[in-house]
This record gives structure tokens, C-alpha cells and sequence, in this order.
């Protein structure tokens, strides 16, 4: 299934590294420093001790990730 996370900060990271180790193609929609380094090293989850890293296709132009099945959006509400 393909998966674009919209606003992928803490929340939305959270849910793109968990759902792309489920198997899941998913994608990120995030700017600046952070898209950067999504590009360059992947996603990383830390949970307590453990770490947890996934690939994602990262933009910061909605269109350049083209069709999706599920869109989640991790807006904060001034966003």
C-alpha cells in the first residue's frame, strides 16, 4: 500500500518509520533541515533503547510523490 505521511514531525515520523518496516511503500511530505537529512539517512525511531530506521521517498512537493491509497495528515493545527 502506498502511504504518504503530510507533516512528518515527531508524530508523523513516528507513524511513517512504523508503517514502512510493516511493509508498507511510504513516502514524507516535510521542508527545510529535516527533509534534508530524511534524504540523505532515512527515518530513525528511538523507543527507549531500541532504535528502529527505515527508507522513505521524502518532498517537499506533494506532487513529486504521486498517487497515493492513504494520506495522514500530522498538521499542527497552525499549520
Amino acid at each position: 500500500m502506498r502511504i504518504c505521511v503530510f507533516g512528518t514531525g515527531a508524530v508523523g515520523s513516528h507513524f511513517a518509520v512504523r508503517l514502512a518496516l510493516a511493509g508498507h511503500d511510504v513516502s514524507c511530505v516535510m521542508r527545510g533541515p529535516h527533509l534534508e537529512a530524511v534524504r540523505a539517512n532515512g527515518l530513525t525511531l528511538r523507543v527507549g533503547e531500541a532504535e528502529f530506521k527505515a527508507k522513505v521517498t521524502a518532498s517537499d512537493d506533494p506532487a513529486d510523490l504521486g498517487p497515493q491509497d492513504v494520506v495522514i495528515s500530522t498538521l499542527k493545527a497552525t499549520g
